[in-house]
This record gives structure tokens, C-alpha cells and sequence, in this order.
């Protein structure tokens, strides 16, 4: 593990916390390399024998490091967005590893992801599919394609984060499925080359898996009996992790990687896996420092420097962070409500934790919080950006630089 307490202060790999705090202040992310390089391999090794795609989540973090990092060791990308396309492809991403999901697709990313030749975009209506085509074909060009199916299937997650479900925007319903290949399949600027199915985010158990997975192979070969030759598929997301807040633990990723095996193998198929959260959570963490101790009525409020604006996931879907300090300290342990300076009574991100006694000035760490942090940040009350490290080797560098309120309103004009 990577953030350890190492002569009672926590270190990233090998770093002091509080001294990268020292050099550019708080409150600030912290990602660890060694994480990154040790999840993304995870997921080659398991997926090694089936030739499989590995393309990271870039919603869940899309600092160009990162991206850089992981994409130097094979690592596709799955970009949701012609933004998120541009960053993959400047760190360094080759295109025909990318593949292009999300459900509101304009002309101009699909011209311009069909002029980078990526590998595969996941279709997820019909209406996107005709512009696809017209946009293909006034380019000469052809653009390979899934459709991304939805199975109607109940991860279990919070209702904000699943996508597989009838009632969720994402994909076309397994009924419609024959007829949207049947007319894509006429289609002179499209071609069929495999199925997409993605179920939600932060999933801890392996049964609504093998049941989508199922689904999928049920479909593939139904598709290919209609004529269709399906090679390609995208099986989504991956786990979800431990955020070690009570919740059922996710199971071993080669249980996750046996069950795919074992229904979609016999298939022969290419898989694409698209995992974020299991690659970036766990190696970054935000390190906030205490601005005032308050005692309430009933109630003692640590107040830290990072607000909701910095990370939004308990704001947003009620979600668990563990807060440790950043230097252990002896003595009487005290519940408290961790709150930030946001104008905002949901600017809390966590209710009645026991903590040692703090004071001014001492530094927490939010763990947990590589996935869907920074990328989700904003500048509400007109705060900072916040910025970014990350320590490789025991070395810690800038790899998104804070955004300070001058330069925030001088992007206005009067």
C-alpha cells in the first residue's frame, strides 16, 4: 500500500505527506504511480490469454499524467466525450485503443474521432446511429461500431451510478437489439463489429455481472445466427473498490475475470474491458488542512480547507470517504462532523467519524478519492481549482497546477 504512516506521518510512496503540502499548499490531490502501474497490471495479467483491450475510464480521472502513465504501459482509453477524446489522444493514447461511449455524441466528435481512426464507438440510440452514418459518409469514411445494449439489469448501486436498468438513459433495450443491427447492417458508412453492454459503477458483487455477461453471449450468438459478424466485446466497467465504509468488500478481480472468461470465451471474441474507479481510486487521496475546530450544540465540527467543490462524491451520491490525519497522534479519540467551507449545509463529508483531537493547522487525508475527484471539481463560491501531485519514486510533482480566483474572474468580460 502506498499511503502508509511511516515514523507516525503518512507517506506516498515514499513521500511525506505534509511536506508536498508545504510546497504548494492545500488543500491538493496526491496520486501514487506505483498504484496506478500495480491496478492497471492487474487487469492485463488476468485479461492476458483473451487478447483483451484494457481502455481506462478517463471520467473517472483525466489528468494528462495519469493518462500518460497508463497509456505508456498498453492502457486504451474510454472517452465519454470529444474532450476527453483530446486528452487521451495528447498523452499520448493511440487511437485505434480508444473507444468513443456516451449517449449525446455531436457531429463534429464524430468527425472528429472517425479522422482519428479510433477503435470502436458504442452506439446508444438510433437516432445516433443515422448521424453516424451521414457523418461517416460525407467524410468517405467508415466507422466501426457496437451498440451498447442495456439488459435491464439492477446492479444493486446507488441509483446515480447504475446505467444498466430499463429506466436509465443509457443504451437501447435488448428487444429493439435484432432490428438496430439489422438496419445498421444497411448502412454504407457503418460497420458492425461487436456489442457493448455497461451495467453501473461500484460494483462489489459478481452475480449481476455473469448475468449481463450472459445476456451478452446470448445475444452474440443470436446475432451471428441473423448474420452479423460480431468479434468485439465491450463488457464495461470493472469493480468497484473498498472505500472501507461498511459496505460489502469487492471480490478478488481474478473471480471478475473467471466469469467473464468462462461465459464469453467459447465465443472467440475480442473482450474490452473499461474499468476506472478499480485503476484510480484507491491511488489518489485529497489532503485538506483544519482551518477551525467548532464546537456546536451536541456537536464538534472539524472545519477543513477542501469543500464540496474540491470533492463532490459525498455531496453528490452520499458517498463514504475514510478521514485520517496526516501525522498520528496519542490520546482521547473524539466524534466529529467533517465539514467544509462551502456555503452549503451538504458541504459535509462525514457525520460523527472519531478522530483524534485536532487542532488548526493539522493536516487529513480524504483516502480513496483518485476516482472521480479532481475530474468533478469546480471553482462554486469562486474557489481555488485545486491542484494536483503525484509521487513517483519517493519524487512529488505538479501535474495540474491550482487555478487561483484572480485568473478564474478574469475569464469574465464586462
Amino acid at each position: 500500500m502506498a499511503f502508509t504512516y511511516r515514523d507516525g506521518r503518512m507517506h506516498c510512496d515514499g513521500a511525506p505527506l505534509d511536506q508536498i503540502a508545504g510546497q504548494g499548499g492545500t488543500p491538493f490531490y496526491c496520486y501514487s504511480a506505483s498504484i496506478l502501474r500495480e491496478n492497471l497490471g492487474a487487469y492485463q495479467s488476468h485479461f492476458a490469454d483473451d487478447g483483451a483491450l484494457v481502455c481506462f475510464a478517463v471520467k473517472a480521472n483525466s489528468n494528462q499524467s495519469v493518462l500518460a502513465l497508463l497509456g505508456g504501459l498498453g492502457a486504451g482509453a474510454d472517452v465519454v466525450s470529444g474532450g476527453e477524446l483530446k486528452r487521451a489522444l495528447r498523452a499520448g493514447i493511440p487511437a485505434e485503443r480508444i473507444v468513443f461511449s456516451g449517449v449525446a455524441k455531436t457531429a463534429e466528435e464524430m468527425a472528429f474521432a472517425l479522422e482519428q481512426g479510433i477503435f470502436q464507438f458504442n452506439v446508444e440510440s438510433e437516432p445516433e446511429l443515422l448521424l453516424l452514418n451521414e457523418v461517416a459518409e460525407q467524410r468517405g469514411a467508415t466507422a466501426r461500431i457496437a451498440f451498447r445494449i442495456n439488459p435491464d439489469i439492477d446492479a444493486g448501486t446507488h441509483e446515480k451510478i447504475t446505467t444498466g436498468k430499463a429506466v436509465n438513459k443509457f443504451g437501447i433495450p435488448m428487444q429493439r437489439a435484432s432490428g438496430v443491427y439489422r438496419q445498421a447492417a444497411g448502412l454504407p458508412g457503418i460497420r458492425v463489429q461487436g456489442i457493448a453492454m455497461h451495467i453501473g459503477s461500484q460494483l462489489t458483487a459478481l452475480e449481476p455481472f455473469e448475468k449481463a455477461f450472459r445476456c451478452l453471449a446470448d445475444l452474440a450468438r443470436q446475432l451471428r445466427a441473423e448474420g452479423h459478424g460480431i468479434t468485439v466485446l465491450d463488457i464495461g466497467g470493472g469493480l468497484g473498490i473498498d472505500y472501507r465504509d461498511g459496505a460489502p468488500k469487492p471480490p478478488a478481480l481474478s473471480r471478475y475475470a473467471s466469469v467473464a472468461r468462462e461465459v464469453l470465451g467459447p465465443l472467440g471474441c475480442r473482450i474490452v474491458v473499461e474499468p476506472g474507479r478499480s485503476i484510480a481510486g484507491e491511488a489518489g487521496v485529497l489532503v485538506s488542512r483544519v482551518i477551525y475546530v467548532k464546537d456546536g450544540e451536541g456537536v464538534r465540527f472539524l472545519i477543513i480547507d477542501a469543500g464540496m467543490n474540491d470533492l463532490l462524491r459525498p455531496s453528490l451520491y452520499g458517498a463514504r470517504h475514510e478521514i485520517v490525519p496526516v501525522e498520528q497522534k496519542a490520546g482521547p479519540i473524539t466524534p466529529c462532523d467533517v465539514v467544509g467551507p462551502i456555503c452549503e449545509t451538504g458541504d459535509t463529508f462525514a457525520r460523527g467519524i472519531e478522530l483524534p483531537a485536532l487542532q488548526a493547522g493539522d493536516l487529513v487525508v480524504i483516502r480513496n478519492a483518485g476516482a472521480y475527484g479532481a475530474v468533478m471539481s469546480g471553482t462554486y463560491n469562486t474557489r481555488a481549482l485545486v491542484a494536483e501531485m503525484m509521487v513517483d519514486d519517493g519524487e512529488a510533482r505538479v501535474v495540474r497546477k491550482r487555478v487561483e480566483p484572480e485568473a478564474l474572474i478574469a475569464l469574465d468580460a464586462l
